[in-house]
Parts: structure tokens; C-alpha cells; sequence
């Protein structure tokens, strides 16, 4: 049985432009059986990272009894297939075209879709056990990691390339915004805290002499970014593909940067992270998993175009409005840009030095592509 649509909702207390840093969120629902196990992966915040969760529960009843909140990954089989639980989200996502591709026939796993599930859940859940991949920002991991999750990264997933950017910097053209100074005082809409839109910004921002504490944030879904700059209530939007593209194509909107712009692309690796059960339990299926994503990965780097119409048919978007990612090569995990996180960490506050080592977040044994590639144990 595929779990419910999720969606959390993360409450941040407003506070008057021009004092301390505003955290706040657009509301949207969530299903109350995801509220314990969400309740639990908030202790990230106590381990340096705020993952904005706190807010994500409902004071209403559980009305499910299956999957309890906190249980490691429970493995279905459809036939003689390892069946791993992933979000079926609107966006650019080799799983997705992996599955569209037919890189899983032949293999001992298949994807089984869960139902839509709000970004800043992901790294958590599969923490948790509650979906077993998933694909968001190194210092997510990280943070999960020092906090005691059981998962690692095991592909590399996106890069970041000047003409194929991990995300883009929007204002309106009327809005006067054209610096970084200028952005004191107003709001800035991203998809998540705790991640690339806020760490490489808020870095990149303090280089420019910027006070970021004079600046509000507010968590935005990359689907509802545009509208939402558009409409006023932000002044600056972080938007990821493939919905960037549609706000490139906007009448009312100018493209101030993309994060090439603001770190040459180090912090744009978007990785594919698996729960620790399921890697021991299924070390085949995992190898199946990596190698689909690999195969994905460097058929989008060579067909580009072909991929985007494909992702513009899965979430119904005009094609000249989709933009794309590109891969990492072979998806061979590469220690540089998980570094560059746990040095931002670090000098955010958010982790203590020596917590998290390099080796301890990501692992190429699963990838038949990596060089000097060893046996993976289970």
C-alpha cells in the first residue's frame, strides 16, 4: 500500500522587516501519520541544523495503523522485485526518468511511488526509514547524520553547469532590486531551510557585505515561487528546475544570478541518499537503484532536450517553460563539494567540528562506474 500524499506545514514566527531574521512558511497540509515521525527528526535542530519541522505536525488523531513513525523501512516485492518507496513529486528526478527509460527492467528493484512529499520531509523520512531514497542537499544529510539518521549518500545526482544551473535568483523587474545590498530589509522565497538555497545565499550574501539578519525568509515551494514573487509577497525568489524556467520566460521578472554565479557551482551537487536498513538489508537492490540513476543521469547529460520533454509531459508544463538539471558523471560521489557543506556548517554554528567526517556521508560502493570499485557488504 503506497503511504498517503504529504505535505508539512512549517510555522515560523514573522518578525518587522529591518529587525532580526524573519523564518517563515507558507502553510500546507500534512497527514497526521507522518506527525511522530516528524516530531522525531525535528531533534536535527538540536544537532545544528534547523530543519524547519518543528511546525509539521496537527493536533489531530492518527487514523492510520500501518507504518509507525520512527519503524525501519518495510520492504514489499512485486514478483521477484525489491519494490523501494519514493516521493512521486513534480520535478526533475532521475527515478522518474530512470523508470520511463526501462533502466529497472531487468534488474531486482522497481520504484513504488508514495504520493507527493513537500521538500524539507524528504532527507527525514529517509531517515527514518518511512520512504528508503531520496534526493535532496548535502548539508540535509550531513545535519541528519550528526543527529543520528541512518542513511548515506550513495549517488551524486545534479551539478551545476552555467548554462544548466542547480537554481536561479529572481526579482521584479519594477522591484529596484539589482544588488545584493539591496536585498536588506525585504523577503527572499526559498523551497527549504537547511539546504543549498539558504547556505550558498546567505554565504554568498556576507561576501557581498550584505547583513543577512535584515533579511526575511520564507519557505516557498519551487511550483509556487514564481506566483508568489509576482504577486508581492516576496522580493527575491530562489527557484530550482524545472520551474525556474517558467520564471525566466515571465513578463514581470528579471533573473539577477544562478548559484554558478555565487560559488561557480561547488555547493550544486544534488545527491540520491538511501536509509541504512535498506542498504544492508538489499545491497543488490541498491546497486540496481544507483546504477539505473547513473544510466539516467548521463543519457540526460547527452540528451537534454529529449529529457525535457519528457519531464514537461510528467507535470503537464509547457516545454519552453521546463528547465533542466545536469548530472555528475557516472553519478560518482566526489568529496570537494561534501566538504564545502560541513565547512559551512561549521562556520554557521550548526555543527561542531570533528562531528561529521567526510567518509561517514556518502559511499560509491554501489556505483559499477566508480573507479577502484570494491564489493559492497551487506
Amino acid at each position: 500500500m503506497a503511504l498517503p500524499t504529504m505535505w508539512c506545514f512549517i510555522q515560523c514566527t514573522a518578525v518587522p522587516t529591518g529587525t532580526a531574521s524573519t523564518d517563515m512558511a507558507l502553510p500546507a497540509p500534512i497527514s497526521a501519520p507522518r506527525r511522530k515521525a516528524l516530531q522525531t527528526l525535528a531533534s536535527f535542530a538540536g544537532g545544528g541544523l534547523a530543519l524547519a519541522l518543528a511546525g509539521c505536525s496537527r493536533n489531530e488523531a492518527s487514523t492510520s495503523s500501518t507504518a509507525a513513525a520512527g519503524a525501519p523501512a518495510v520492504v514489499r516485492k512485486t514478483g521477484d522485485k525489491v519494490a523501494f518507496k519514493y516521493p512521486d513529486n513534480p520535478s526533475f528526478d532521475l527515478i522518474y526518468l530512470a523508470d520511463q527509460l526501462g533502466y529497472f527492467e531487468g534488474s531486482s528493484t522497481r520504484p513504488q511511488y508514495v504520493g507527493k512529499i513537500a521538500a524539507p520531509q524528504i532527507i527525514p523520512l529517509v531517515g527514518t526509514g518511512e520512504i528508503d531514497f531520496g534526493s535532496r542537499m548535502v548539508p540535509l544529510v550531513i545535519s541528519a547524520i550528526a543527529s543520528g539518521a541512518d542513511l548515506k549518500v550513495v549517488a551524486a545526482g545534479g551539478k551545476t553547469l552555467q548554462e544548466a544551473p542547480h537554481m536561479k535568483y529572481f526579482v521584479r523587474k519594477d522591484s529596484g532590486i539589482r544588488t545584493p545590498k539591496d536585498l536588506e530589509g525585504k523577503t527572499v522565497g526559498f523551497n527549504s531551510f537547511g539546504a543549498c538555497a539558504e547556505f550558498v545565499t546567505k554565504k554568498f550574501l556576507r561576501e557581498k557585505g550584505v547583513d543577512v539578519t535584515k533579511i526575511n525568509f520564507l519557505v516557498v515551494p519551487d511550483e509556487q515561487a514564481e506566483q508568489t514573487l509576482v504577486t508581492g509577497n516576496t522580493d527575491l525568489a530562489i527557484i530550482h528546475a524545472p520551474f525556474s524556467g517558467r520564471a525566466d520566460n515571465a513578463q514581470q521578472l528579471l533573473r539577477l544570478w544562478s548559484d554558478y554565479d555565487l560559488d561557480g557551482g561547488l555547493g550544486g551537487m544534488a545527491p540520491y541518499s538511501a536509509h541504512g536498513r535498506f542498504i544492508r538489508e538489499h545491497p543488490e537492490a541498491t546497486r540496481d537503484v544507483v546504477t539505473a540513476l547513473a544510466k539516467a543521469g548521463n543519457w540526460v547529460n547527452a540528451n537534454p532536450e529529449e529529457a525535457r520533454r519528457l519531464v514537461s509531459k510528467r507535470i503537464n508544463m509547457a516545454l519552453e517553460n521546463v528547465d533542466r538539471y545536469a548530472y555528475v558523471e557516472d553519478l560518482v560521489v566526489t568529496e570537494p563539494p561534501i566538504q564545502y557543506y560541513i565547512d559551512i556548517l561549521q562556520a554557521e554554528g550548526k555543527l561542531a567540528a570533528g562531528k561529521v567526517a567526510v567518509n561517514e556521508v556518502y559511499t560509491n560502493d554501489f556505483n559499477p562506474f566508480a573507479p577502484q570499485q570494491q564489493p559492497a557488504k551487506s
